[in-house]
């Protein structure tokens, strides 16, 4: 009977992740596909628009991210995990197929600006949904599987449109890319449960219990309760969560986090916007350049199956950081003249740190926070690393400009890590983590 229990308790938590991981992999292709239709955007002739017409348009999309980020986390704490990851799939996936339907590049560039809010909010509390039912001491492989699922859409992204443009045109992709959430929305209405630390923190403990038992978790120990009823009653009122980041306790590490965050993205977004034109640079033949890409993502999912198990042993703290750093060292090998086999094989590990070091500073920050302001926390970090988006793919546009990709770029990328992993690495101790440690002793003891 217990164990027939636990196998009960066990699917019912997979659900969780699952509808996530779906969740994530239509994040992923909504927010690819505009660079998949790009070359058929460029062709279409009534709107005749450029490619730096183009580029504003993407930049619409990833300030309409920052913006989400921002302020779906936050609203997480306020009307629930559920019903924001709920919101933002909707909101991604209704925008997205209005794209198809737009009568010019203005409106096509508001709908992908209010495409861009839920995409932006959709992780954040995703992550933080994914890590609250995740079975204890598997918080960190939850949420790097779950971030497969942006990579999966993106490659998606790229198979469907071989077909589907030359045959139906840049429009259909857009359709396409939403359909999905027709199916996805009903069984998340069915199956997503809400947050119990949400339902602790509003009162409805009952409940919390209930799912709780009915999932297989733990909810928080009476000492971190205490401390996020505490850091609330101090700082008052249902946006206590937000003013908690700048906590006496938390402050530096929040700060600290919002740095690497940074960091941590203008890494991936300026090496998948320029890699290929900055090894064209460096004398590899065009078709090897956008090999590299393809290998670099390659990189990042493996890096990702194999990150959170890491992280779980050893804690996020020295993962991430280590992460960040090993990154760091392979960016700067990619400045040295290989044999092909073998850069080959630098870009491959290469992605392999630099994806999964972001998603691990998600999990770190996860694990950071009282659960009570977990999504704020989340969608804070993932907004200020929205900057570092924004500016990734201009930073390597400026020394492509001036002649310094090869070897400063690298350089310049490499350094970029280093600093990540330095604001990680100062990141003190919180007083939930110090709380948890402490619940967790006895335990640890047997």
């Amino acid at each position: 009977m217990y164990g027939a229990a636990v196998g009960e308790q066990g699917a019912a938590s997979r659900w969780v992740v699952i509808l996530c991981w779906v969740a994530v992999a239509l994040d992923g292709f909504d927010l690819v596909v505009l660079g998949a239709v790009t070359p058929a955007l460029l062709e279409y002739q009534e709107w005749g628009l450029t490619a730096p017409q183009i580029g504003v348009i993407t930049s619409y999309g990833l300030f309409g991210m920052l913006i989400g980020a921002l302020g779906i986390g936050t609203l997480a704490d306020v009307i629930g995990r559920r019903s924001c990851i709920l919101i933002s799939v909707v909101s991604f996936s209704v925008f997205t197929a209005l794209l198809a339907f737009a009568p010019s590049p203005g409106i096509f560039g508001l709908f992908r600006f209010l495409a861009g809010l839920g995409l932006g909010g959709l992780i954040p509390t995703a992550a933080t949904m994914v890590s609250e039912f995740a079975r204890m001491r598997r918080g960190s492989s939850s949420i790097t599987f779950m971030m497969t699922g942006y990579h999966v859409g993106g490659v998606l992204t790229a198979l469907f449109a071989i077909p589907i443009l030359p045959l139906l045109g840049w429009r259909a992709m857009f359709v396409i890319g939403t359909l999905p959430a027709i199916a996805l929305v009903p069984l998340m209405l069915r199956n997503l449960p809400e947050s119990t630390s949400f339902l602790v923190a509003r009162g409805r403990r009952a409940e919390a219990e209930e799912l709780a038992s009915q999932y297989g978790i733990s909810l928080e120990p009476e000492g971190v309760r205490e401390v996020q009823t505490e850091e609330r009653a101090s700082e008052g009122g249902r946006f206590g969560a937000l003013k908690t980041l700048f906590s006496g306790g938390y402050l530096l590490a929040t700060l600290a986090f919002w740095v690497a965050s940074f960091m941590g993205l203008l890494l991936v977004y300026g090496l998948n916007q320029w890699l290929p034109t900055i090894m064209r640079d460096a004398g590899y033949a065009l078709g090897a350049a956008l090999a590299f890409l393809l290998v670099l993502n390659v990189g990042a999912v493996i890096g990702l199956l194999v990150a959170g198990p890491v992280a779980d042993r050893y804690g996020s703290k020295v993962a991430c950081a280590g992460w960040f750093a090993l990154a760091a060292v392979f960016l700067f090998l990619l400045s040295v003249p290989l044999p092909l086999p073998l850069t080959y094989i630098v870009v491959l590990v290469t992605g392999f740190f630099v994806f999964s070091a972001q998603v691990l500073l998600y999990a770190y920050v996860s694990k950071h926070y009282p659960t009570s302001g977990r999504g704020t926390a989340l969608g804070w970090a993932a907004g200020i690393g929205r900057i570092g988006a924004i500016c990734g793919p201009i930073f390597g546009g400026m020394l492509l400009g001036a002649g310094l990709a090869v070897p400063w770029g690298f350089y310049a990328f490499a350094a970029v890590g280093l600093l990540g992993s330095i604001f990680i690495a100062v990141v003190p101790r919180s007083p939930a983590e110090v709380v948890r440690e402490t619940s967790a002793s006895p335990e640890a003891a047997r």
